[in-house]
């Protein structure tokens, strides 16, 4: 028997545990989260926050703390075998984190342990999750504690976020589908450089050479994070590489035979290899899946940390919103469908990506000869940074989208889509319209066609008001001379906390709105 229950247990205090962790208490459940190490990580390891996982962080409520630590990067400067051949902004609009950010993994615990803290949940550190029973209504975790001191936890949830050799995962029989990358290696050291190029804390390089990537991407406290993908002629060689390989690869790929290297304060040096896999289910009764327990590849991107983080964002308001018995068992089932829709993305764009997979001759000499026109065009930098930035990642094919109001126009927002963070007017003044959006509510978004029914808000908070899930009703409209704004006139949009779209609807539309809420969620008794 279990020595008390809890309301869910996170198992793996790692950047998605503990940002689930944070949504939960915002919820207030009751979360304990399980880690086998003494404390937060001592590795450097992941260094870049995108513009998406940004806005996660703002959900969460510490997005400010990791911007004041933080280094916002602007641009990209990209060389092939020695000469440059352009370069590239990474701002993006329609969000209030326009840049992405540097800041490690060691940090990024850490900061998230501050917030968990504000919220006064608990982290077991030195506990490691040694067995787990599932049962129809909840879950035991048997936790072996300093001294070998074992325990038994009771919990309604669970949630494995311990990475690639996960228990829970392994408890829930569920298969972990994919393969190893072959011939891929990625080395890394945190230095400062002595070279021939110029020192911008805001500007990462790229160097393309000949079976060699090496991305130089600048870090707080000084110095680069040198991040190089090559081919694996010797997949025996486990040992991560010293300060001398560094640097021969370096001044291999920059062309700068002079250069050289001093190891940075912590240390951080590593060799990899990968696999690219994604869990068959992340749910399977009251156990779920998050982050690398549910899904890895090469860290092409830098991908792994940020989709964890929306991983954490996705389901965190679905449990909650089950746990508390607002909504239907089916909600949490679309956690899995819509996270795991995400991943295959992600690694289907990921193998494709020129920029950092080690280039053959051919991908050279195409890089050397139209970049110039590639990294001069207008429309390709917006394409890029828009795929880097994972605003317009959505959740379109998700049941939970479902789209009452016709085929929009071209740009037009469909269900599932991001809610873009424009300018609009509500109230008489104009606002960005992520100001009206919370993590911890619904938002339903009236946007009238001239002049609407004086009632009808008060209508639509009504037929809200039915069912007990927290939400808000809004009348905006979009600035006058908008253009293309994605906001339509004559339309009805539901918002889910985690800002993407569930329902559009027409303007007036009631009947598609009350078919919504009955699908998803329980009427108050």
């Amino acid at each position: 028997m279990s020595d008390f229950c809890r309301d869910v247990v996170v198992v793996g205090a790692g950047p998605t545990g503990l940002a689930l962790a944070i949504a939960l208490r915002q919820y207030g459940l009751d979360v304990v989260v399980l880690e086998k190490e003494p404390s937060t990580k001592r590795e450097v390891r992941a260094s870049v926050i995108w513009q998406r996982a940004l806005e996660v962080l703002r959900d969460l409520g510490c997005a400010d703390r990791f911007l004041d630590q933080g280094l916002s990067l602007r641009q990209a400067e990209v060389y092939v075998q020695g000469r440059r051949v352009g370069g590239h902004e990474t701002q993006v609009t329609g969000t209030a984190f326009p840049q992405p950010l540097a800041i490690e993994q060691i940090a990024i615990e850490r900061l998230l342990v501050e917030r968990l803290k504000e919220l006064e949940a608990e982290v077991r550190w030195d506990a490691e999750a040694v067995a787990l029973r599932l049962g129809v209504d909840g879950a035991e975790v048997d936790v072996r504690g300093p001294g070998d001191r074992l325990q038994t936890i009771g919990c309604r949830w669970v949630v494995g976020c311990e990475g690639a050799h996960s228990l829970v995962r392994k408890t829930m029989d569920v298969p972990f589908e994919g393969e190893r990358r072959v011939d891929l290696q990625a080395v890394q050291i945190n230095a400062k450089p002595d070279w021939k190029f110029p020192t911008a804390p805001d500007t990462t390089y790229f160097f393309l050479e000949h079976r060699v990537c090496l991305i130089a991407s600048p870090r707080p406290g000084g110095g680069y994070r040198f991040f190089s993908f090559l081919d694996d002629p010797d997949p025996q060689r486990v040992a991560p590489p010293d300060v001398d390989e560094m640097r021969d690869l370096v001044a291999r790929a920059t062309h700068d035979p002079a250069t050289a290297l001093m190891p940075t304060v912590p240390p951080w040096y590593n060799r990899a290899r990968f696999h690219d896999r994604v869990a068959g289910s992340l749910r399977k009764g009251p156990a779920m899946l998050a982050g690398d327990s549910a899904h890895m590849w090469a860290p092409i991107g830098g991908r792994g940390l940020n989709t964890g983080l929306r991983g954490a964002h996705n389901l965190g308001w679905k449990l909650a919103a089950v746990h508390h018995g607002w909504a239907t068992d089916s909600l949490l089932d679309t956690y899995s469908h819509e996270q795991r829709g995400i991943a295959q993305e992600v690694i289907r764009q990921m193998r494709r990506n020129v920029m950092e997979l080690p280039p053959s001759v051919l991908t050279l000499a195409a890089m050397r000869f139209l970049g110039p026109a590639v990294l001069s065009s207008d429309r390709i930098h917006r394409r890029g940074r828009a795929v880097l930035s994972e605003l317009p990642r959505h959740h379109r094919a998700s049941e939970l989208s479902t789209d009452g109001a016709g085929r929009g126009g071209r740009g037009a927002l469909c269900a599932g889509d991001r809610l873009p963070d424009v300018t609009i007017t509500h109230g008489g003044r104009e606002r960005r319209l992520h100001d009206l959006l919370s993590y911890d509510r619904w938002t339903l978004l009236e946007i009238p066609d001239r002049r609407p029914a004086p009632d009808a808000a008060e209508e639509l908070r009504r037929a809200v008001g039915r069912f007990p899930v927290p939400a808000e009703v809004f009348r905006v409209q979009p600035p006058q001379g908008g253009g293309k704004a994605p906001l339509r006139r004559g339309s009805l949009l539901l918002v889910r906390p985690d800002g993407h779209i569930g329902l559009r609807a027409r303007a007036g539309d009631h009947q598609a709105l009350d078919a919504y809420l009955d699908r998803w969620f329980v009427r108050k008794s």
